[in-house]
């Protein structure tokens, strides 16, 4: 039995022992949130904790063929989704008036991949893990970062992916960063996050590769990718309710559609009502490295548009050059400001 447990435990040691190595080779840069760098791995930009956590996901993650995972890159939308999926999977099991959501923030709810152990994972509220499949997880990793037993088109998995106008994407950024940066450190000014941002130097950047990535990925496997724009969600968001419960296997019924279901879950996930949640108001998310985020850090103001507050019409044209740039022929259009 000994033996066993020794076994187990030697090929995570030697991909931590690999990791170790690893950053001392890799490219890295100035990072945004505080004094640790961060590193390129397989072409996607990633903190050391999460270099770490990709590495031990990509080796000893054991997936479940019902496994859902929700994916973006920061700040697109994955506080309001993940507070949606869940709702949507758990409809039957919680009332709203008791729901674990009201006690614990949308970032509770499922696990995250990002700083992934194989041992004792995930680390989640209890009250919260599913009793049946599907599990759900939630990653800003890119798909290139994927484990290729989770990407195979004959494996079960399947993903949710959600994208928004980079310039809502870096505004949002900029005041998470501002936010949960250390206070004792030079501050970043909004101009530094900018270029960090279009040159693609930035956690989980660049940003284009990691939309393009899942796009490209979900015109091969349809059945096991699906692709939202956040705007879209925004515009009709009882319609994507419903495709999200049919892309996850739990459907939504004649009877409940009939009874008000849809619109009671878009109600309840709505940003006005979860930001009226103590939880949300005061409570915290537990990092796995032990560092601590705000739950009020999740959410500002989720509007559509935000960037026009903020960003110059000099930014404002990069950004948006840069965009059509990089996803020319892709058939992909995302927030690019007709001229």
């Amino acid at each position: 039995m000994s033996s066993e447990r020794d076994d187990d435990d030697d090929e995570p040691r030697k991909t931590q022992q690999h990791y170790a190595q690893l950053l001392t080779e890799l490219p890295r840069a100035t990072g945004t949130f505080g004094e640790t760098h961060v590193y390129r791995y397989q072409g996607i930009w990633l903190f050391p904790d999460s270099l770490l956590g990709v590495m031990l996901m990509q080796n000893h993650f054991k997936h479940h063929p019902t496994d859902i995972i929700l994916s973006s890159f920061m700040k697109s939308g994955t506080t309001w989704l993940r507070s949606l999926m869940f709702t949507i999977l758990n409809r039957s099991r919680f009332d709203f008036s008791n729901h674990p959501l009201l006690r614990s923030g949308p970032h509770d709810c499922f696990p995250v991949l990002d700083y992934y152990k194989p041992k004792n994972y995930p680390i989640v509220d209890t009250e919260v893990l599913p009793s049946n499949p599907p599990r759900l997880f939630a990653t800003h990793f890119a798909y290139q970062l994927m484990p290729s037993s989770v990407t195979d088109p004959s494996v079960g998995c399947k993903f949710v992916y959600v994208c928004r106008d980079p310039k809502d994407v870096l505004v949002s950024m900029w005041h998470f960063i501002v936010k949960l940066r250390d206070k004792e450190l030079t501050p970043l000014s909004f101009d530094d996050v900018f270029w960090m941002f279009c040159d693609g130097v930035i956690e989980y950047g660049p940003y284009w590769d990691h939309v393009l990535g899942f796009w490209e990925a979900c015109h091969k496997y349809p059945e096991k990718i699906l692709f939202f724009k956040y705007e879209e969600i925004k515009r009709d968001p009882e319609a994507h309710v419903k495709k999200l419960a049919e892309f996850m296997g739990v459907p939504v019924s004649v009877q409940e559609e009939e009874n008000g279901m849809v619109k009671k879950i878009v109600e309840f996930c709505s940003f006005e009502h979860l930001t009226s949640f103590e939880i949300n108001k005061t409570g915290v998310h537990k990092v796995n490295n032990g560092f601590v985020i705000p739950n009020e850090a999740f959410f500002r103001r989720g509007e559509v548009g935000d960037w026009k507050c903020h960003l110059t019409e000099e930014m404002k044209d990069e950004i948006d050059r840069i965009t059509r740039d990089r996803f020319k022929d892709s058939g992909l259009t995302l927030g690019v400001t007709p001229k």
